[in-house]
């Protein structure tokens, strides 16, 4: 008996408003921020996703569009002292964030010093949200188990915070082989952070989500943002399969469900 392909409600706009675009990468220019900015603006994605030196360059070049512009703070291993995620998360919202994306304190979460993370989170979203903007959690889940991710989603909707994130793109795990890699948003652990968090935090998934069928598969899932680097390439593939201005159901091929990340 043959399965009914799934599908999803998509439009080339609503897809676009789904993309964090990432401009993180250790190596980046300014002139490679400044091409990766133009995209982001040929596209009208949701946000550029920028180091916080370049929240006022990408602020300035994405004045008058759609475009948000959202830095990352304790990027990517989330071990700064809180005071000085608090600095951090203070000056890019200055700069013109209007979104902030916060690593978590790993080695806190792993010890159970829940205490500690609340806290931490807290404050956090208190400066961000007293600035006007908003702030995304990114858990690291590669390096989590179940338990952890869902405890966080737990205090992440106790904080109110707007969204819980999966992952920097830049969580490698040690493999047997020596080789590190990472596998960021995967479908069990999206399905766990919709579930264990309040219907008012979304879900951003990073890490792992490359091509249009990724991108329709999580959306079916609940999440509400991706962050990406092949944004092109998904938005083009998009238009090739007949995906256009107006919203209509889409078949995708689903993505794997095994997960073997962490330690």
């Amino acid at each position: 008996m043959s399965r009914t392909p799934p599908k999803t409600p998509a439009s080339v706009p609503l897809l676009a408003k789904t993309i964090d675009h990432s401009l993180l990468h250790p190596t980046l220019t300014d002139t490679a921020l400044q091409a990766g900015l133009t995209l982001c603006k040929k596209h009208a994605v949701a946000a550029a996703c920028v180091k916080p030196y370049h929240v006022a360059l990408a602020k300035g070049f994405l004045r008058n569009t759609s475009v948000l512009v959202c830095a990352v703070i304790a990027f990517p291993h989330g071990n700064s002292a809180t005071e000085i995620k608090i600095a951090e998360a203070e000056l890019a919202v200055r700069h013109g964030a209007d979104e902030v994306d916060m690593v978590v304190n790993v080695g806190k979460v792993l010890s159970g010093e829940w205490g500690y993370v609340q806290e931490e989170i807290g404050r956090v979203n208190d400066v961000v949200v007293q600035g006007g903007a908003i702030l995304k959690v990114i858990f690291e889940n590669d390096y989590l188990d179940p338990e952890h991710i869902g405890r966080l989603c737990e205090i992440c909707s106790e904080v109110g915070v707007a969204f819980v994130k999966t992952s920097t793109g830049y969580g490698f795990v040690k493999r047997e082989d020596g080789l590190y890699s990472y596998q960021g948003a995967t479908v069990g652990d999206l399905r766990l952070m919709r579930e264990r968090s309040k219907g008012s935090v979304q879900i951003k998934a990073a890490g792992g989500v490359r091509t249009l069928d990724d991108l329709l598969h999580v959306r079916a899932l609940g999440v509400t943002r991706i962050g990406a680097t092949a944004t092109e390439a998904i938005l083009e593939e998009a238009v090739k399969r007949g995906i256009g201005e107006e919203v209509k159901m889409v078949v995708f091929e689903p993505m794997q469900e095994a997960r073997n990340g962490g330690y």
